[in-house]
Formats: structure tokens, C-alpha cells, sequence
């Protein structure tokens, strides 16, 4: 599948671009990037053209890989899904429902395929573990990871978006990806507010299961921590200590796209990346979201 990618960051330059060309099915075609010199710099890294445009490289490809701010992302994916161009996007798909939907009608109306790059639901070796959970009889979970990111030396230090919108919006999407796995969709939540940027986010499941999610990003150092655990008739189920190697991740997702462009839909796809976006949404707005 002929790829192009969008994005000259952090993520587009370490994992994004690296996975496309290392990708044994995947063919990186060119790079755009909003910064000229950027993308061509990437582009020659990863020997590749940089495109002039963002019509002309999603005029040159099959499907676009997105690694840019969600507000930035939603638009661009919106024009290259109407184009008929497969979508691989990154978490949260937008930063608000009307933009996520844009999305998500236009995939409708084009019949691409598309899917959403939650890391660890896509990691290697946490495969087996989401295959538990999937199977598994649970009534309640808790997920943590309290991330330290803006400090000096940090990739992210300048990221303008999570300095806004914060862990709910940066890691909330991972939160969700995991715990629904094991609860089922998420029927009403409710956020708590703590120092820093500490959130608590409780979800209430459509099977009557509850999860607790502590997020933050700008923790202190000696305070980060990730796990995930689900309890039920089941019994207690942790997540393995298996850091996600991000570039297999990265290819899995990839897999992933290729898979589903033969018609059958990713449960990570855009329909659950809009269902992520209007659960955040919701309790970020008015500190409470119910799904009716």
C-alpha cells in the first residue's frame, strides 16, 4: 500500500516515518509537513520525496499517516478521506465531537478504512494480555500512569496542545482504549480535578462495570508510575511490566490498516476514536458525560 505521511515532529521522525519504510507491504511515497524545510529534511532521511502540498502528496498515495496535533489532524484527514484515501491517525482524532464526526461522515461517505494508533492496544506484547481481558469476566479496573513530560531534554516540552488540553486529553485516550476492552463502552463518566494537571477520570460500562483512571502529565519525577488492573469472577488481571516497544507497535498498526482496507472494520477504527473524543469532550466540558 502506497503511503504518504503527514507531520515532521517528534513522533513522524522516530516511529512514524521509520515504521512506513521498514514496513515489508507498506510503500512511504513523500512527506508534507507545514514547515518546508522540515519535511525536506525528514524526506531525505527516510529517502523520500517532499511533497509541495498536502493535495499533492494525497493525490500521489493509497492512504495517509498522520503525525500532527489533533486540531491540526482533523481537517487534513477529513480531506484526504473525501479524496478516498485509507486513514491512519493518531489519538485523540480531534479535540471536539464536531470535528471528529467531520471526520468520521466523510469515511462514511468514501468507504475507506481507517484506524486509530492507541499504542498499547496495538503493542506486541501486550497482545495476549488485551486477549484476556477481552475474554475475561471483569467488574471494575483501575488505570494509572502519571507522566512527567515537559521537562528539559523532553521531546515533548514544547507540545502546545498537551500544554492546553492536558493528560485527560493525551493520555485519556489511552485510558479508554484499554479499559473497554475488559468493561465494554463507556455509558457515563465524570473527571476530578487535582494539583498539577492530575485528573481523576471514573468511567461507568454499559454491563454496570466501573474503572478509575488517575492521569497526569507534568507529575513529579519521582511520582511516574503506569499500571492497569481489572478484577472480576475472573479474578485479578495486571498488566505485564512490558515497556511497548513503539515502533513494533507502530507496525502492527499498520498491519492493521492493510487488513481492513479488504472491508472488515478495526475496532480501533474512527467510530471508537469519535466515541473516545465525546467522552473526554463531555466531562472536560462539564465535568460529568452521560450517554443518554
Amino acid at each position: 500500500m502506497r503511503f504518504g505521511l503527514v507531520g515532521t515532529g517528534h513522533w513522524a521522525s522516530t516511529v512514524h516515518g521509520p515504521g512506513l519504510v521498514a514496513h515489508p507491504d507498506a510503500d512511504l511515497v513523500a512527506v508534507w509537513g507545514r514547515r518546508r524545510n522540515e519535511a525536506e529534511k525528514l524526506a531525505s532521511r527516510l529517502g523520500v520525496k517532499a511533497a509541495g502540498s498536502l493535495e499533492e502528496l494525497i493525490a500521489s498515495v493509497e492512504a495517509v499517516a498522520f503525525a500532527v496535533p489533533p486540531h491540526v489532524q482533523a481537517p487534513m484527514a477529513t480531506m484526504a478521506a473525501a479524496a478516498g484515501r485509507h486513514l491512519l491517525l493518531e489519538k485523540p482524532v480531534a479535540l471536539d465531537v464536531a470535528a471528529a464526526e467531520g471526520i468520521m461522515s466523510t469515511v462514511s461517505a468514501s468507504g475507506v478504512s481507517t484506524v486509530v494508533f492507541f499504542t498499547a492496544r496495538f503493542s506486541p506484547g501486550l497482545r495476549s494480555w488485551f486477549a484476556q481481558l477481552a475474554g475475561g469476566d471483569w467488574e471494575s479496573g483501575t488505570f494509572v500512569e502519571l507522566g512527567s513530560i515537559f521537562t528539559a531534554g523532553s521531546p515533548y516540552q514544547g507540545s502546545e496542545w498537551r500544554h492546553e488540553k492536558g493528560a485527560l486529553w493525551d493520555i485519556g485516550p489511552h485510558a479508554l482504549a484499554t479499559v473497554t476492552v475488559a468493561l465494554g463502552p463507556v455509558v457515563s463518566a465524570h473527571v476530578a480535578r487535582g494539583r498539577r494537571d492530575t485528573v481523576t477520570l471514573t468511567t461507568t460500562h454499559r454491563d454496570g462495570g466501573i474503572a478509575s483512571c488517575l492521569l497526569a502529565l507534568d507529575a513529579p519525577i519521582e511520582a511516574r508510575f503506569r499500571s492497569a488492573r481489572f478484577y472480576g469472577a475472573s479474578g485479578v488481571l495486571e498488566r505485564p511490566d512490558n515497556p511497548a516497544l513503539v515502533g513494533d507497535a507502530y507496525g502492527a498498526a499498520i498491519d492493521a490498516l492493510i487488513e481492513s482496507s479488504s472491508g472488515r472494520p478495526h475496532a480501533c477504527d474512527i467510530a471508537f476514536g469519535v466515541e473516545v473524543v465525546r467522552v473526554i469532550e463531555g466531562v472536560d466540558t462539564t465535568g460529568r458525560w452521560s450517554l443518554v
